[in-house]
């Protein structure tokens, strides 16, 4: 068990990062500090932006029982920043492998559920999507779940952690460089000017950019998601304000109820993504070439989209939407990053060839959902109390080769490649 008087730097101001931070002061750590390029929200990290989905429709037990928690969590201390609108969960007809598990895992627990046969039943049920192509589909409806203003729950975690003891480092000296070692014990961090800063404990909770710190090839890939922002008009949003979100399992898109005040219509695809290649040095002097996020600036003013990811975001709105809405153009769109791992489950563990260092990452598209709770679990892990199986589907298993990036079977869509060199370019922002 660390000391309470240890110095622990947290890099990364993100839901894990935060969660963490925030479980550590409410167990009595006086000396808890987050580095971070920017103060959170951080405008290019994969847990702020308009709204996260946030749903317990899980084909794992366990993560479908915190999932469960969380969404209590939501209802309560987070409400401000909830909104149930209901979750609708569609595919192919014929049936889908993540699709009938979820069903039946919601139901095992006492879930109540709308079973949808076929197209026809969706649209009759659901009148915002009857001026859409939508048909050849079946699936189903949990009201238990809906969206969160995924900015403004993390600047109020943020707040909670300041409140609690936690100091925030931004800017360039929170821009970590490197690690400090001592030998292979991780003792401190490089930052981009000034001196070092030095811990008896270093977490890494970097998401997509944690490969550029340390080799995780074989446990995680940096892969960017398409998102796309439609702007209503008042009579558009008034029309849809009462859909559900909408999620399709065979091409991985989907789309939110307008956002209030604004009327912004958010869609996306929970998707294979696309890959960069960065050089990089791992802390052994190995050069490789990683999928990784830009770190200077904000990755998400590109303003960019490989045109086959904005034809996919198009293709998905015809389902649901008039051309009205399914042609106009995005107000925004970008690249959001997810960090994947083979089998969807997060990598929370101490890296196994360096001491002192711990990972908490690997969220895989899924994990903001469980803001209210997942500090406590990440907690556990970090202070060796957490259940062996837990820590076995988290563990870190660094010397794996050859690992496929799969997923936990809840992507669509086609399979993941590599940017162009010219679409990279223009995706980071390099002129």
């Amino acid at each position: 068990m660390p000391s309470k008087e240890d110095p622990i730097i947290i890099v990364g101001a993100g839901v894990f990062g935060l969660t963490l931070a925030r479980e550590l002061c409410q167990r009595g750590y006086i000396r808890v500090s987050v580095l971070d390029r920017h103060p959170p929200p951080v405008p290019d990290g994969s847990s702020v932006d308009l709204s996260r989905i946030i749903r317990s429709d899980y084909a794992d037990a366990q993560y479908m029982k915190m999932a469960d928690e969380a969404v209590a969590g939501w209802k309560s201390e987070y409400s401000r920043y909830y909104h149930e609108s209901g979750i609708l969960i569609i595919s192919d007809e014929g049936g889908h492998s993540y699709l009938e598990k979820a069903k039946e895992q919601v139901q095992s627990q006492g879930g109540k559920i709308n079973i949808f046969d076929n197209a026809s039943r969706i649209r009759d049920a659901h009148c915002e999507f009857t001026s859409g192509t939508l048909r050849n589909c079946e699936g189903y409806l949990n009201p238990r779940g809906g969206w969160a203003d995924s900015a403004g729950a993390v600047r109020h975690l943020a707040s909670q952690c300041s409140a609690l003891g936690a100091s925030f480092v931004t800017g360039i000296r929170g821009s970590v460089d490197s690690f400090v070692l001592d030998g292979t014990r991780v003792v401190g961090v490089n930052v981009k000017e000034g001196p070092p800063l030095l811990a008896e404990h270093v977490v890494l909770a970097t998401g997509a950019w944690t490969s550029r710190l340390i080799d995780i090839t074989s446990n995680a890939v940096s892969t960017a998601q398409p998102v796309g922002f439609t702007q209503l008009t008042a009579d558009e949003a008034d029309m849809l304000r009462r859909m559900p979100i909408a999620l399709d399992l065979a091409s991985g898109f989907f789309v939110f109820p307008p956002t209030p005040s604004s009327n912004i219509l958010k869609c996306a695809r929970h998707g294979y993504g696309y890959e960069t290649r960065i050089s990089m040095t791992t802390p052994t002097g190995e050069q490789q070439q990683v999928s990784a996020p830009r770190l200077d600036g904000d990755g998400t003013r590109a303003l960019f989209l490989p045109e086959d990811a904005e034809v996919s975001l198009r293709e998905g709105l015809r389902r649901f939407f008039s051309s009205s809405i399914s042609e106009r153009p995005f107000v925004k769109k970008h690249l959001c990053w997810y960090t994947d791992t083979p089998k969807g489950d997060f990598i929370v563990d101490h890296y196994p060839h360096l001491q002192n260092l711990f990972l908490a990452t690997g969220g895989s598209g899924h994990a903001f959902k469980f803001l209210p709770i997942l500090g406590t679990y990440t907690c556990d892990v970090f202070e060796g109390l957490a259940p062996q199986s837990l820590s076995q589907k988290w563990a870190c298993r660094a010397d794996d080769t050859d690992v496929l990036m799969h997923g936990d079977g809840s992507r669509g869509g086609p399979p993941r490649r590599h940017l162009q060199d010219w679409e990279q370019l223009e995706f980071l922002g390099i002129s």
